[in-house]
């Protein structure tokens, strides 16, 4: 599951960025409002866990401005304020749960696993498409059947990318967002590890033989589809 958290109070973060790593859990960070919602609007989160007392913006405005792009990603707000007065105004911008500090780390997980359910998703151990098999936690790589099949160990980086790329196959991807998303808002001299990261995926797919293939598509980015396909303004 891939999470964002928009909280300023970097050990706060740094403490529930490790709590859900134990899950198997991956986490972007943003410490203020502006931050926050260039990330939320980039990614491709599962649930957005939202101070409300921010830095730039607040969270209520981050969170009118995310609603406002017709973004259904489900938002769990942190307050510090127990004001029910809160609570109202961030559920009718769009909140769909809320948690005041201080919180037990157990109930935070479980109103994330909540919220999940409740939006419809399922949180999967593994992604497949056609015959290649990406294993989240482990994250290993795989294509082929029962008793025929071939592995390749991801690193994080190649772990997280093939993830986005196998969620949304035949989305196109603008390299300056998976720069963004991988390395940072403030990276600026990061083009030629999106290109060395997308070849690193390349070579794994082909040595597995996979029936998925990365194309870059002429001046707008990169997607992933099945290998079969052939679609046009890629070379």
């Amino acid at each position: 599951m891939q999470l964002l958290l928009v909280e300023d109070k970097t050990r706060l973060a740094d403490a529930l960025k490790t709590v859900f790593a134990r899950q198997g859990w991956s986490t972007d960070i943003a410490g203020d409002g502006p931050t926050g919602l260039d990330y939320a609007l980039l990614g491709n989160y599962d649930v957005i866990i939202l101070d409300i007392m921010l830095p730039g913006f607040d969270g209520f405005e981050l969170l009118r401005r995310y609603r406002k792009e017709q973004r259904a990603t489900p938002v769990l707000l942190l307050t510090a304020r127990d004001d029910v007065r809160d609570k109202i105004s961030g559920l009718d911008l769009g909140a769909d749960d809320y948690l005041t500090k201080p919180f037990e780390a157990g109930e935070l997980l479980a109103r994330i696993r909540a919220l999940t359910r409740r939006s419809g998703e399922v949180v999967l151990d593994t992604l497949q498409v056609g015959k290649t098999v990406l294993d989240l936690h482990s994250g290993e790589l795989s294509y082929g059947g029962e008793g025929t099949q071939t592995s390749v160990r991801l690193t994080f980086k190649e772990l997280e990318l093939c993830r986005l790329l196998m969620s949304n196959i035949g989305q196109i991807f603008p390299k300056i967002q998976l720069m963004e998303k991988f390395w940072g808002l403030d990276a600026s001299n990061e083009e030629n590890s999106v290109e060395a990261y997308i070849s690193f995926l390349r070579k794994k797919l082909d040595y597995l033989h996979s029936d998925l293939q990365i194309s870059t598509i002429r001046k707008l980015g990169y997607r992933m589809e099945q290998a079969d396909e052939h679609p046009i303004g890629e070379h």
